[in-house]
């Protein structure tokens, strides 16, 4: 028989009573009979499973690694690390922005705990959001999410096609890449990724179970290869530490300014950590191995991250050769400067094969938080982009959908090199933006009652949150300052990120408050659900059956009451 009591927020988890925070109205309890553990939060949390759970804590964990993809990455942001700051904006500059990535990382992680649905942190920022506000508040989070999401795969291959045309250029002087070189390949690249991530969900997860693998073996390579073989014929071999800890201002601002905006190649490089979060309903036991994925994923590429710096910062012979190398790509510049040729050949094919993971763990990744937006009717064709496909029962839809924008940003390589440089703030920004702002509404608005999952931190919540908060206010405004300023200010130096991103976010705005604010209610509930009652706050079904040693709920019987309409965001 079942009954129903109030209570407060449980402090263990139980799979008859899920452990979520929803955005179902208090009171309204679904039907969790012959349900796991898994599909049971899941409804709780208002939809019904339509993906296999074939990922584990590895296989999730490995494809938030390869979007992480730590040797491409900061192979593809030397020019703002190295460029801006020099060596010290590697060494320490480093460890200071991952001390607040890190609280970012934990933060969200504990929301992920609460709500294992992939729409993350949109659903999370509805749900959290105070009264007559989760609307909006998902509204932004979303679109910002999105921007975020669609702008990375598009980075990444653009990234790889210019380390490859660079290697080009490199082995064969005669040759000089045009735009439209680039965008071709980089066109061409993220085709190959759309196909590959339009197959099954185990095939996907073998696939970046592998490529992983392969960003995690390439690194340590990298690591221990360079020192091993670099400046041969250099003594002393490495630089002193006084070089590598020392700021070398590239930019036309204070050494203080310079630093900070340094941290654009840290945040992009340390911005993958949320795939989990995405993940979580194609993951078992979501609400504990998701969150661990993504603080795996955030403590472990910053410390290996760091490693890598190190080794830049301590072998690099001429910053200023690199940054205004005739190849265009300070990594081919970098390695063609300090090691052998063969031997820096082999490094930067490595890259580009750790590259080609990483790209394709972004295009995953995207499709996901795609399709769990469209679920919800966010974009004007959702319709369409929603459907799961019957035979691979993946997105495939929101694959494309991702695959046709990417490849319209991609245009911007003929605007130039700063032009297309922007996609790399605008995901940057965008991610944070997203990541942080339901973490602003749990830690200012919803604080001490707010519903914790298994995984939490504990008292170390708010004030981990508030740090979180903090570096991202401080730093969205700066990763939209030029490097240079005054009369060195011109069309070709300026930052276009604040038009890149905050010229859709501007439109998306206005969508609201003409439209969208009369049919946007914020996540959109899919399951059938009891209303109960709403004595109190929390109202929580108690099997008096139990359930099998699968976690799968029975019960004799269930509350005879009617079934309420999908209802709107309080």
């Amino acid at each position: 028989m079942v009954s129903l009591k109030p209570s407060a927020a449980p402090t263990s988890y139980d799979v008859r009573k899920p452990s979520v925070t929803t955005v179902m109205p208090d009171g309204d309890v679904p039907n969790l009979d012959g349900l796991t553990a898994d599909e049971a939060a899941l409804v709780a949390l208002g939809y019904k499973q339509e993906f296999k759970r074939e990922f584990s804590l590895w296989t999730t964990f490995c494809v938030s690694f390869a979007v992480l993809g730590l040797l491409p990455s900061i192979a593809s942001t030397l020019t703002y690390g190295m460029g801006y700051a020099g060596a010290g904006g590697m060494t320490w500059g480093w460890l200071v922005s991952l001390s607040f990535i890190q609280c970012v990382a934990l933060s969200m992680a504990e929301l992920c705990s609460s709500m294992p649905t992939s729409g993350g942190l949109y659903y999370a920022a509805a749900v959290l959001a105070p009264p007559g506000w989760g609307p909006l508040a998902a509204w932004i989070t979303g679109w910002s999410n999105w921007i975020g999401q669609v702008t990375g795969a598009p980075s990444v291959d653009y990234a790889l096609a210019s380390m490859i045309l660079a290697v080009a250029s490199t082995t064969h002087p005669d040759y000089t890449p045009k735009e439209f070189h680039t965008f071709l390949l980089t066109a061409l690249i993220l085709l190959l990724h759309a196909c590959i991530s339009s197959m099954p969900t185990l095939w996907i997860a073998r696939l970046n179970s592998f490529g992983s693998t392969l960003n995690m073996i390439g690194i340590l390579v990298v690591v221990i290869l360079i020192p091993a073989a670099a400046n041969p014929d250099r003594m002393p071999k490495f630089n002193s530490n006084s070089f590598a800890w020392t700021i070398g201002n590239g930019t036309d601002w204070p050494d203080g300014v310079a630093i900070l905006l340094s941290f654009l190649a840290i945040i992009w490089t340390m911005s993958g950590y949320d795939a989990p979060f995405h993940l979580s309903e194609e993951c078992s036991n979501a609400a504990i191995a998701s969150p661990r994925a993504i603080v795996m994923t955030s403590s472990v590429g910053g410390i290996v991250g760091w490693a890598l710096q190190l080794v830049i910062a301590y072998t690099v012979v001429d910053i200023s050769a690199i940054m205004n190398s005739k190849s265009g790509q300070p990594w081919v510049a970098f390695a063609m400067q300090i090691l052998p040729k063969n031997t820096a050949l082999a490094v930067i094919a490595l890259t580009i094969i750790c590259a080609f993971s990483m790209g394709q763990g972004c295009m995953i990744a995207a499709s996901r938080v795609t399709f769990a937006y469209a679920r919800d009717d966010c974009f004007p064709c959702s319709f369409w982009i929603k459907r799961v496909n019957k035979t691979t029962l993946t997105p495939v839809n929101a694959v494309w959908f991702n695959t046709s924008i990417g490849i319209l940003l991609c245009l911007l390589i003929f605007g130039g090199s700063v032009a297309i440089g922007a996609i790399f703030s605008v995901a940057a920004i965008a991610a944070y933006v997203a990541f942080t702002l339901p973490i602003f509404i749990r830690v200012f608005f919803v604080g001490n009652r707010f519903r914790r999952g298994p995984w939490h931190l504990g008292k170390f919540s708010t004030p981990i949150g508030v740090m979180a908060c903090s570096f991202v206010i401080l730093m969205v405004p700066l990763l939209c300052f030029p490097s240079v300023k005054g009369n060195d200010l011109v069309l070709k130096t300026m930052n276009w990120t604040c038009l890149v991103y905050g010229g859709p976010m501007f439109l998306v705005m206005v969508w609201w408050f003409v439209s969208a604010h009369k049919w946007f209610k914020g996540p959109t509930i899919n399951v059938e659900h009891h209303m109960i009652g709403r004595e109190a706050n929390v109202v929580e079904g108690i099997e008096s059956s139990g359930s099998d040693s699968e976690g799968r709920i029975y019960s004799k019987s269930k509350e005879a009451a009617y079934v309420e309409p999908a209802p709107e965001l309080r």
